[in-house]
Order: structure tokens, then sequence, then C-alpha cells
């Protein structure tokens, strides 16, 4: 337990030293505000259509926003604190850079989470945060204690299943040697998928994004728990497991990978 919470710290005090390098540059702040003009007029396209044709049947734009919101939230935090992964392919792999860190008496998985980290990542999961609150306000929801168990139960799922992405990523990468261009299919990709209600979503892909990679689970099961929408509650309490799979099989990936590791030469 002691050298876990040392790891732990360890990684907290890189992600400090990372903050504090981004804020040297004049420039930072540019950067926020130009992520953060990206991240807000993402969704403007659904709002113009549910403003141009209305609701469809009984989901509004609130309901897919909140939906969507949860979604990108989890993402953008993983995307935000575990970055080192999602760059590991060119920036530990190609390079021979990941045989430092094997000399290095600490978890392979932190030490390549933490060697990276944006500043102006962090709009994406704050803005979206601010999307969810608004959009339950919207509702008139109240914010229970269950409520807000659920909603953090999401997000805490999502965002290790996010984790989890970035791992099998980088878990694949000792053998392809290179980024996998099909793997955005579970990052990007998949959060765009929600903006569709999910009565409406296509069977395969319903079940691709329920069993291979649990979005629905941490993005539209929890919202319809919260909000009351007719579906059964006990799904929404299977975004952390849900999550949590994922990653743990995401790490077997990566385990496999480190063993077969043979770096690249000089």
């Amino acid at each position: 337990m002691k050298n876990i919470v040392s790891d732990i710290g360890l990684y907290f005090r890189m992600i400090k030293l990372h903050f504090r390098c981004c804020t040297v540059y004049r420039g930072w702040s540019l950067m926020l505000l130009q992520t953060l003009f990206v991240v807000v007029t993402d969704p403007i396209s659904v709002i113009l259509l549910f403003l141009r044709f209305g609701d469809i049947g009984e989901w509004s734009v609130e309901k897919i926003i909140l939906v969507y919101a949860l979604a990108v939230a989890s993402f953008g935090l993983a995307e935000s604190f575990f970055r080192g992964l999602d760059y590991f392919p060119w920036r530990m792999v190609r390079t021979g850079n990941f045989d430092r860190l094997l000399l290095r008496p600490r978890p392979l998985i932190l030490q390549a989470a933490s060697s990276v980290f944006h500043l102006h990542r962090l709009p994406r999961p704050l803005t979206a945060l601010a999307a969810v609150f608004w959009s339950l306000s919207r509702q008139g929801v109240v914010f229970t204690a269950r409520n807000a168990l659920i909603l953090l139960s999401a997000l805490l799922g999502g965002f290790i299943m996010y984790c989890g992405v970035f791992t099998l990523t980088s878990g694949l990468s000792f053998f392809t040697v290179k980024g996998l261009d099909w793997i955005y299919i579970l990052t990007n990709a998949s959060y765009q998928v929600v903006r569709c209600p999910e009565p409406y979503i296509p069977r395969t892909l319903k079940g691709m994004f329920s069993f291979l990679l649990p979005v629905l689970f941490i993005s539209f099961y929890p919202a319809a728990a919260i909000c009351g929408w007719g579906y059964p509650a006990w799904k929404a309490y299977l975004a952390l497991p849900a999550g949590a799979t994922f990653f743990m099989l995401s790490v077997i990936v990566w385990k496999i990978g480190v063993r077969h590791y043979t770096s690249t030469g000089s």
C-alpha cells in the first residue's frame, strides 16, 4: 500500500512539473481559448438540427447534450491525465525511449502516462461538466445523493475506460511499432455515437459500444437513471465495473507487449 501511495504521489508530482512548464510559455492562455472554442462549437450542429426540426420523439436537445457531455467529460479527463500513453507509440516505442523507463523502479504505465501533459486539453472536460449540469438544470432534475453517486461513478468509470483505450493502443504498438489509426474509433468516434438517441442507434453499433467498448454504460444509462427515462436503473451502476474491466483487459495486452519488447536499436 505504501508503494502504491508513493507511485501515485510521484505521478502527480510529474503532472505538476508539466503544468508549470506549460504556464511558462506566454501563449498558453491563447491555447486554452483555442481548445475552448473547438469544444464549444463541436455540438453546434446537433443544437442547430434540433432548433430547426424540433425534438425527435421524446428526445430533446437537453437529453442528447447530457449523454454526449458525460462521454466527452470522461474522454477529456483521460486525454488530460493519461496523455502520455496516447503519444506512447511515437515518443517511446519508435524512438527507443522506452528503454529508459525500464531502468527505473517505478510502474511503467504511470511513468508513460505522466510523460506528457497538455494544459490546453483541460477545457474539454471542464466544458463538458458545465454542459452536464446545464442539461440537468434544464430538465429540472433534483441533485440527490443517489444522482451524485451515479454521476460520479459514470465519470470515474468513463475516465478509467478511456485510460484503458490509451493503454490498449500502447500495448499494441509494441508489435506494430507505430500508432494505429483505427483505434480512433474507440476514442473520438466513440463519444460522437452518443449524439444519436440510444433507441435509434443501429443494433451492431449498440452492441459494439455496450460490450466491446462500454460507452453507453458510462454515458446513456447513467443519464437515463438520473433523469428517469424508463430504463433499468441497475445498468447505471455498471459504469465503474465496466470501465475497470476494460482497463484490466487493456493492461493484460500492455504486459504482453512489454514482454515482447526488444527495443528499436540505434
